[in-house]
């Protein structure tokens, strides 16, 4: 029998009608308690949330975990995202399956800490010792019981062919298609509640061939799950595309049948008004990446414009060698304060940048099971507590949340279960963890460095 939680008078809730909370039932959300009222439902337990700010499980739709090993990498400081990639391939290359392990474990935990129940991770970069690597993301996400969306990456254009990474980590396309068939088979789940999925996400347009980019759009529609890269990033990409094709990025996307509501791009920064007009018929998604982008300097995403004409708009950290950090409450943040840049204080409210988070990330990953507080949807929380020197002195504590900088949330929970509490993941040595990982990342630069 599952038990009913009832998550009792928040301080504040992203929810309306449920100022009294919310009564949780197995993995769902089954009652929103109004203000002053008691649950119509018998609980069997009670949490006070008194001195919490409950939000929905914050949703990361772009990462990518391996990059926690390269932070604040030497050779790659201050550049832009051509001769920073090229810096880092040299680098990846040498990845095993353990740095795959520990990669994964520490980028997921440091989401779980920040709030984040939904994790989307592109991993691109197979070689010899990394074909596993989606398998090992599976597994890890599965020992933290993380929710997430993982893609299955790809790079099939080495500098030889004229593209950016190294031979040592491309792939033959037929193995590509062929792996992802295994991969969706053994982990695509399409129920609702879904904890484990799959989506297919050849690196970028830099990086594969158009043959790969269609026959993937073919694969995704056969098997019914969606498609995933990075698109206009930078104005490199933008002349790239140009060069080679002969096309602009969404000209191209077009005509690898990419331009379809089954889509979601990593930054789209670089688009006209006339293709933002297209994607927004499409209803494609897009994961604005705001911490990455000032990292590069690639731009400022049009978020409103693309809204307006009908593209969803979700949020994501990146990879942690161009954010260098996998905290999804100051990525909150950072997409609140950068668009505020691009459009002023009165356009871009706090409740816009949670939305985002939630519900339009939600929306990216075409999931209607989880990014609200609402009657039926999935049971991923996060709770924050305004009990640091940053709070002290604030007054609206859904606002404060983002404007004095939170960092950690105080409990979290997903699919009804309770994974952070009092500011730590349950069951999990964080210690060991780091002590492991750091490791891993001494062990990747010896070998990227080695003569």
């Amino acid at each position: 029998m599952s038990k009913k939680i009832w998550i009792k008078n928040p301080l504040t809730i992203l929810a309306k009608n449920s100022d009294g909370g919310i009564v949780i039932n197995g993995t769902k959300i089954v009652e929103l308690v109004p203000k002053g009222a008691t649950p119509t439902l018998l609980v069997d337990e009670v949490y006070d949330a008194k001195d919490s700010v409950v939000l929905p499980g914050l949703i990361n739709t772009h990462h990518h975990f391996y990059q926690t090993l390269t932070r604040a990498y030497p050779t790659a400081l201050n550049k832009e995202l051509f001769p920073w990639l090229t810096s880092l391939y040299t680098v990846w290359e040498h990845l095993d399956s353990e740095m795959i392990y520990q990669s994964t474990k520490l980028a997921l935990s440091e989401l779980l800490l920040s709030g984040c129940t939904t994790a989307s991770d592109h991993h691109y970069v197979f070689s010899d010792s990394t074909k596993d690597a989606i398998d090992i993301q599976m597994n890890v996400a599965k020992e933290l019981g993380m929710r997430v969306v993982l893609t299955r990456g790809s790079m099939s254009l080495g500098k030889k062919d004229g593209g950016l990474p190294p031979q040592s980590v491309v792939q033959d396309e037929q193995i590509i298609l062929e792996d992802s068939i295994r991969l969706i088979k053994k982990y695509h789940q399409k129920e609702e509640g879904a904890m484990t999925q799959l989506a297919l996400a050849p690196c970028s347009p830099f990086s594969v061939s158009t043959d790969l980019m269609i026959e993937s759009a073919k694969l995704a529609k056969e098997y019914d799950v969606c498609l995933h890269t990075h698109l206009a990033e930078t104005i490199d990409e933008e002349e790239f595309c140009l060069k080679k094709f002969g096309m602009r990025t969404v000209d191209y996307l077009e005509h690898t049948n990419w331009l379809h509501n089954k889509t979601w791009l990593a930054h789209g920064i670089h688009f006209n008004d006339e293709e933002i007009q297209r994607l927004g018929a499409a209803n494609v998604g897009i994961c604005h990446c705001p911490t990455s982008n000032m990292m590069l300097a690639s731009g400022i995403c049009k978020t409103l414009e693309l809204e307006k004409a009908g593209v969803v708009i979700g949020i994501g950290v990146d990879g942690s060698a161009s954010n260098d950090g996998s905290n999804m409450i100051q990525e909150v943040r950072m997409a609140m304060y950068l668009q505020r840049l691009k459009y002023g204080s009165s356009k871009i409210t706090h409740q816009k940048a949670y939305e985002w988070a939630t519900k339009g990330s939600a929306q990216v990953l075409r999931r209607e099971d989880i990014g609200e507080i609402a009657v039926g949807k999935e049971a991923d929380i996060a709770m924050f507590k305004l009990d640091e020197l940053r709070f002290s002195g604030s007054h609206d504590p859904l606002a404060a949340l983002l404007l004095c900088g939170a960092q950690k949330a105080h409990r979290v929970m997903i699919a009804g279960n309770w994974k952070v509490k009092d500011g730590e993941i349950l069951d999990l040595d964080i210690k060991k963890l780091q002590f492991e990982h750091t490791k891993q990342a001494q062990n990747l630069y010896i070998k990227a460095n080695s003569i």
